[in-house]
């Protein structure tokens, strides 16, 4: 097959692709009509009758079609709709106590929570622009999507003319309305399936912006979303800070203080020893050696913990390849940077993927891994990939926990693939800017 063909076999299995998710869409539109008209019902019902759980109960339902007409402009459409809720509160308890709702206090707890969730979703900007979504997409976001199956199906019905029996000027429906002569017919309904699977493709990517228009976040739970996730990038990066201090502290006490004391006690035992036992005096010296040489393997090794001098001199690429012969599995270490990153990024792709191959060794029983590097549209992009059993699970341990929080700390994303069996594959993305390596430090 030539290559322009191939490409016209590529942009027709496209174009049938995206008919078939708009005739998906366009079937569920009696769906979406009825929701509509169930949700408005409840409104009715808790307005005029009282029935106060219908609203969460009817927001819930209306919140799992959002988040599928999310996942489909996402998945099917090309355009990514980013939840948009704002983050349920927490109950909260009085030292006296009384359960705060937001508004007032209550003593019953469960009452307390009822009141907190249905003040949360009647002051959530989402669930209101969920409620328009819900009512106003069938007419609009269903005539998006049923407008090149119209043409299509009709189209077909046309091609079909010479097969079917020739209806009468204004009888039945279809060409019946516009009755043409001989093979126009046909011609007519080849141009219309064509048009048809030709506005496929932009119906259906116009179909996801609007369903982004309506579902995806505002300016203000942008703002919102962001300020909770820097205060949680806050929180975790103290937390992380802390405990490797206490880290640094406990292999200090426990390793080379400890050596040191020894051996500041052993050379004090010498003296005494050097004229009455100069061969005992000479055994307490070399002691004292050994002792300084393991204190001083464990400094290295606790500077190397903390920045490792390769990573400073020579660069992630060397540092990670420096990184891989340490680690008792064969490692395949393929980088393609132009420059270097700021320090601290180095450091937390260096120690990301130091955790990523430990995991391997320690969970995944992996004999083979491979690390890529590269940097791409502003991306610093660290893949890891190993042999192992899978089954990988970030809720599961604490050492992907561990590499998330490295990461977002710099507005960076992990993304895993682990199936059970293997293979496992984690991508880590940062955002960063590599210096030309002309002015690099290296």
């Amino acid at each position: 097959m030539s290559a322009p063909q191939s490409r016209a076999a590529e942009a027709l299995r496209t174009a049938l692709r995206a008919f078939g998710r708009l005739a998906v869409l366009t079937l569920l539109i009696p769906a979406g009509a009825l929701l509509a008209v169930l949700y408005l019902l409840s409104f009715l019902l808790w307005g005029c009758l009282g029935m106060v759980p219908l609203f969460p109960l009817a927001t819930r339902v209306v919140r799992a079609a959002a988040g599928a007409g999310r996942w489909a402009a996402g998945h099917w459409s090309q355009v990514p709709v980013p939840v948009p809720y704002t983050p349920r509160p927490a109950l909260e308890r009085t030292l006296h106590g009384w359960f705060w709702t937001g508004h007032d206090y209550h003593k019953n707890r469960r009452f307390a929570g009822f009141a907190l969730k249905l003040r949360w979703l009647w002051n959530d900007p989402a669930t209101w622009r969920d409620a328009a979504w819900v009512l106003v997409d069938p007419p609009v976001g269903g005539g998006l999507a049923a407008g090149p199956v119209l043409l299509v199906g009709y189209g077909l019905y046309g091609l079909a003319q010479p097969v079917l029996a020739d209806p009468g000027p204004g009888d039945g429906l279809g060409y019946g309305l516009l009755p043409l002569p001989g093979l126009f017919g046909p011609l007519l309904g080849l141009l219309l399936v064509s048009g048809g699977l030709a506005l496929a493709g932009p119906a259906l990517h116009l179909h996801g912006r609007w369903t982004r228009s309506l579902l995806g976040p505002t300016e203000r739970s942008r703002l919102a979303q962001r300020v909770e996730q820097l205060t949680e990038i806050r929180l975790d990066a103290t937390e992380a800070q802390a405990a490797e201090l206490r880290r640094i502290e406990r292999d200090l006490h426990d390793g080379a203080q400890a050596r040191l004391v020894a051996v500041s006690l052993k050379l004090g035992a010498v003296v005494p020893l050097i004229d009455r036992d100069p061969g005992k005096a000479k055994q307490v010296v070399t002691d004292a050696q050994e002792n300084v040489t393991q204190a001083l393997q464990e400094l290295r090794d606790l500077v190397r913990g903390i920045h490792p001098p390769v990573l400073a001199e020579r660069g992630l690429a060397e540092g990670i390849r420096a990184l891989a012969l340490d680690v008792p599995l064969k490692v395949e270490v393929r980088a393609e940077l132009p420059g270097r990153a700021e320090a601290p990024v180095e450091s937390a792709v260096y120690f990301a993927v130091s955790e990523a191959l430990t995991n391997a060794v320690k969970h995944g029983d992996a004999r083979h891994a491979t690390v890529e590097l590269g940097h791409a549209a502003g991306l610093l992009r660290a893949e890891v990939a190993d042999d192992g059993r899978g089954g990988a699970d970030p809720a599961g341990g604490s050492g992907l926990r561990g590499i998330q929080r490295r990461l977002a700390v710099f507005d960076g994303t992990l993304t895993l693939t682990s199936p059970p069996g293997g293979p496992t594959r984690l991508i880590m993305e940062l955002p960063c800017v590599l210096s030309s390596p002309r002015t690099s430090s290296c």
